[in-house]
């Protein structure tokens, strides 16, 4: 009796990520072959509301090891996961939980537009890849980079690449043995050759850079 091949996706994933894998595997054979090197690759999801767009604003621009403390600080505070609760809490109690003033203005004014209902995970559900990039983009402080990060994470878009991501850009710098990372136009045209499967590109080769660099797991990069 032959011995069961070895998993190469977590067990959580979504159904269309075992087809993304076949496909990617006659597409681009080394990316497919990440799990084999790497080990399965684990499926990472945030929050698709609230509280998910928030926990991108906390990490934006600092450690994961001081974006982890702030957001443990600021989830510590009554409800400041909710909009409203957010909204009701006072300046100086966000910024001892870490917050920084441009950061606490970003984090109403993205409060402000889900109290509002401009913005949900349902509207953002609702709405195609490019549309919902551009709802969160619109909220001062989220960039694309955020909004595409978001959307993979949060709502297991099918076909998303944030081409802006510098680990993306050396992950496949190392794995195809190039002399410098690609610049994000560069990565995006290169991109291109996975669709419609870019989601699952990204999440290998953000999987094969930590392995690359013993990082521990996170969400991305």
């Amino acid at each position: 009796m032959k011995a069961k091949p070895p998993a190469l996706l977590a067990e959580d994933a979504p159904g269309w990520a075992s087809d993304a894998l076949a496909a990617l595997a006659r597409l681009d054979p080394a990316l497919a072959a990440i799990p084999e090197l790497a080990g399965p690759l684990p499926w990472r999801r945030r929050d698709g509301g609230f509280p998910g767009l928030l926990r991108s604003l906390c990490g934006q621009m600092i450690s994961n090891q001081a974006a982890t403390a702030i957001w443990g600080r600021l989830a510590a505070l009554p409800r400041a996961l909710t909009p409203e609760g957010l909204l009701a809490l006072g300046d100086d109690a966000l910024r001892e939980a870490g917050l920084s003033r441009p950061k606490l203005k970003h984090a109403r004014a993205l409060a402000e537009a889900f109290a509002q209902g401009e913005l949900s995970a349902a509207i953002l559900a609702g709405l195609p890849d490019q549309a919902a990039v551009a709802a969160i983009a619109a909220i001062p402080g989220f960039g694309p980079w955020t909004a595409e990060v978001h959307l993979l994470f949060g709502h297991d878009r099918q076909d998303i690449f944030p081409a802006g991501d510098l680990a993306l850009a050396a992950s496949l710098a190392a794995l195809r043995g190039l002399p410098g990372r690609p610049s994000p136009k560069e990565l995006a045209v290169l991109a291109e050759a996975w669709r419609p499967w870019r989601s699952m590109a990204a999440r290998l080769l953000w999987h094969h850079w930590r392995h690359v660099t013993g990082r521990p797991a996170g969400e991305a990069g």
